[in-house]
Order: C-alpha cells, then structure tokens, then sequence
C-alpha cells in the first residue's frame, strides 16, 4: 500500500467520527491486483483473425468523410466507394504509433490522471436524456442538472473524472448545449473533462475552449479533453464521428474509440462474433487518428451489451457482456492501447437490488479486465435512459470500495502483525490493542451510505434503505459544495467565447 493510499483510507477513516471532515482520494487508481486473462492463446487467435478476416473479405464502410477515406486509400487499404477493405494485419501497423499509456491533464495538477498501463481512472456515466430522483421522479434532463452532477464528481473522493455529457441538457438549443456542457466542466470542477463529439464543429469549439484553459502552445503538446467517438455498428463509420474523431486527433487530444453493439441486433448473438465484429470496428477507428496525426492518444473502447430475444428490449449488466469484456481487456493488451470497458450498467428502473447487482457484475468485468478509463462508472440506470442521483451516489461509494480492492493485499511487518500476536494473549480480543489503534482509521474502507448499525438502531433510526440515505447524501454534497476557483480573466475569456458562439447561430431544437 503506498504511502497516499493509506493517507486517503486515513482521511476516509476520519469522515466518521467527524461528519465536517472532507474525504480525499487519489487522483487515479494504480492496481495492484493482476487483470484476468479468461481465454487462451489458441482461441485469442482464432477472434483476431476473425476480426483480420472481417476487415479483408468484408470491409467496413466509412460514409459521408472523403478525407478519411483518401487518407485510408493513401496508407495502403482497398478503397471501393465508402467500403475500405484491409489486408490481415494492416490496421495493426498503423496502430503502432498509438502511445500505450498518457496523460490527461486537469487545471489542477492535482487531478491530472495517467490512461493506460496498470492506471484505472473513474468516470460518471454518459448521454442520458433523462434524470431521475426519489423525490421528482424521471423528468428530461436540464442545465442544471448537468451542473448539479458535475458538482457531486467534482466533490467525489472516488472519482477521477468529470465526465463529459453526464445528461442531455434538454432546455438548451441543440446546437449550443455542448458550450454549455464543455463550460460546465471547467467551472465547477477542477478534474479532466471530456468534450462534444456530435459534429466536428462542436468538437472543434470543444477543443478551442480548452485552449483557452490551458493555453494553445500547452494543448498542442498535451491532452486536456477526450471525445467519446462511436461506431455506427455493424462496420459502418459515420462521417460524423470520424471528422470528430479526427478533430481530436489533429489537435493532439483523445478520441475513444467505442462500438456499441447489442448482441442480436448491431452483431451477432454470439460472444465470440460480437467480439471479432468490435475487436475489428475499434481498429479500425483507432487507425484513423493515427492516419490524421500519428502519435496521437487514442483509447480503445468497448461497449457489449445484451439483449431480451423474446422481447427485443435491450438488457445491461447481464453476464455474457461481462464475460466478453474480459476477452476484450486481452485484445486490448495485446495492441498495447490503453482501454475503456464496461461500467456500473443496469436496466433496472429504480436504484434498488435489480440496480447494483447488474453494476457490480459489469463493473467487476472492468476492473479484472484491466480497463484504464471507466465511463459510466456511477448514475447508470434505466438502460442509460436515465441518469439517477442516488444511483450515482450508490455508485460512488462503490468505486470507493473498489480503491481499497484494487491496492490488493499488502505484506509487511506492519500487516503481518506479530507485534499484536505477541500483546494480544490466546483468548483476548484486538480491539484494544496497540496494533488496533494504530490501524483502525486505515484498515477498512468506510461507506457513507451503507447501514452498519444493529436492527434496532437502525429501526429506531426511520429503517432506511440504501436508495434514501443517498438521496440524502446528494443534497449534502450540493449543499456544502464549493467550486474550486477560476481566474476570472480565463473564466471571462471562455464566457466570451461561448457567448460569441451562441450569437453566431439561430437556435436548433433537433
């Protein structure tokens, strides 16, 4: 356990005794626990020449972006039309220039966090047009809902990232909201923060407004934002998210690269299938940052999923998925790109048992995966319809569990304890032992949600459940919630510009 470890468990520790204590948190997660490799060589094999044959006999079309096509027929690929068709193990040489492991830089240092190698960086979830609470129930998205969950991650100890469209801001025009959202990050959070990805321009303002955060020349060498770019699956590039995944790219920042294929309607039912099909979907993606800019970060995601065939409904957190995500962190590793996979994904409606029993199995399946960069890791619910302010806070101090069991056990004189076997006689008890109390604000990690109380002081307490201590919990966080200082001559200067912006265009509502 590193020295920052235990003084974060110690902060944690102390939050109990003292309720005014603030919890702090690494800036980012480094394992000390191995990642699973589930599937022998002989089968890796036989998906990635699947995958080598899918992109050779099929191809993958890339529609309404010449440029990337001319920049694929340029490397060398068979061009016919929007189809572009690789020969086996081309796509994996253009992914050679792709760096293994980066930095993703926050204006506070303290919160930069590293993507790639044994690093795991945690991420709220993503792109819900819905919000819901115990309080008002399921109601679109607003502004200030997107500002309120910006905030709750900025307070998080447990999560490294702000995120990027935590919910659709419905009450803003369209083709304006991304300024909202991209100003949201960097004023009232201090963490990382990903950008728009809908059009290219959007992703160019994206872009533009963190180099007035940071400074172009420090962009130019450095990323500060990431784009969450999806394949339209099955083989199918849109121009829209390959112009933005270039955006990123020829700015020198992240795209991450991200199929999301439903078994049984974007790919086959079969695990097997469904992984060739989006091992060679994201290579492909990832391919074409190092086309426009080589060297450039890219992540290489993954999103399985699952689905009711009696119904058609689409399913989340079920163990097929999870189990392929495993596979999937074994691919990943092997073209030394950094990973995003899986996260706290749930169909369930409510933030109840059905909820963390289907996060828990897919969150586990990224953390023995070895996924780097875990969006959606707290607010999922409702199939991601739905971003939920007690699910994110269950989730939250989910991840914080997850901190203590990803240091791993650690070994040393002090854990080996001899000195309290040699104090602590046959039949006594540790509790008040010099071992104990030299430990105990360190040794377990202590949740803020869970009732560990006995049944009668619980009964006593109002017999709460889980949903409703973290439906209290977030209107805690917000109300003692403090943005973390701006200079306002930036935060002028990014004001400016986004009013300039929205004074540029009408508003769009679709």
């Amino acid at each position: 356990m590193t020295d920052e470890v235990r003084h974060n468990r110690r902060k944690g520790g102390r939050e109990r005794r003292d309720p005014k204590a603030r919890i702090s948190g690494p800036a980012y997660i480094t394992r000390n626990i191995p990642t699973y490799d589930v599937m022998g060589e002989d089968n890796l094999q036989k998906i990635e020449a699947t995958a080598e044959r899918i992109l050779s006999e099929v191809g993958i079309d890339i529609r309404d972006d010449d440029e990337c096509l001319s920049l694929f027929r340029k490397a060398g690929a068979k061009v016919d039309g929007m189809r572009v068709r690789f020969e086996p193990g081309h796509v994996r040489e253009i992914l050679k220039t792709a760096p293994r492991q980066f930095t993703q830089h926050a204006r506070n240092p303290a919160h930069n966090v590293e993507i790639g190698g044994n690093n795991v960086v945690f991420s709220p979830a993503y792109g819900s047009p819905f919000v819901m609470d115990l309080d008002r129930g399921r109601r679109y998205g607003t502004l200030e809902d997107f500002q309120n969950f910006v905030k709750l991650a900025c307070a998080s100890p447990w999560l490294h990232h702000s995120g990027g469209t935590v919910c659709e801001p419905t009450d803003i025009p369209v083709n304006k909201r991304h300024l909202d959202m991209v100003y949201a990050h960097m004023r009232y959070s201090d963490k990382a923060y990903m950008g728009s990805i809908t059009s290219e321009e959007r992703a160019e303002d994206s872009i533009a407004m963190s180099r007035l955060l940071f400074g172009a020349d420090f962009v130019d060498k450095n990323c500060v934002i990431l784009g969450n770019v999806n394949v339209n699956s099955p083989l199918l590039w849109d121009g829209t998210m390959t112009k933005s995944a270039r955006a990123y790219a020829r700015a020198n920042q992240a795209a991450v690269i991200v199929p999301f294929i439903l078994g049984g309607a974007m790919g086959p039912v079969t695990n097997a299938g469904a992984i060739a099909q989006a091992h060679a979907e994201t290579m492909v993606g990832c391919a074409i940052t190092q086309l426009e800019r080589p060297g450039a970060p890219v992540i290489y995601g993954n999103f399985l999923s699952s689905m009711s065939l009696r119904s058609g409904s689409p399913t989340f957190g079920t163990p097929e998925p999870a189990i392929g995500s495993m596979v999937i962190g074994q691919l990943a590793r092997r073209l030394n790109l950094p990973l995003r996979c899986a996260g706290s994904f749930t169909t369930s409606k409510l933030p109840d048992g059905q909820a963390m029993q289907e996060s828990i199995m897919s969150m586990l399946s990224a953390v023995h995966c070895g996924a780097n960069f875990i969006l959606h890791s707290a607010g999922f619910l409702d199939g991601l319809l739905s971003m939920s302010y007690e699910k994110f806070m269950m989730d939250a101090d989910f991840c914080g569990a997850l901190h203590s069991y990803m240091a791993g056990v650690v070994v040393d004189d002090n854990t080996l304890a001899m000195d309290a076997f040699r104090q602590v006689t046959p039949g006594g008890h540790y509790l008040g032992s010099a071992h104990t109390m030299a430990n105990y604000t360190t040794a377990f990690f202590d949740s803020t949600i869970s009732d560990n109380t006995p049944f009668e002081s619980w009964s006593e307490a109002g017999k709460t459940d889980s949903a409703t201590r973290a439906n209290t919990r977030w209107k805690a966080v917000l109300n003692e919630y403090e943005a973390p200082a701006l200079d306002a001559a930036l935060d002028e200067s990014i004001l400016d510009f986004v009013n300039r912006k929205k004074a540029s265009m009408t508003d769009q509502w679709y």
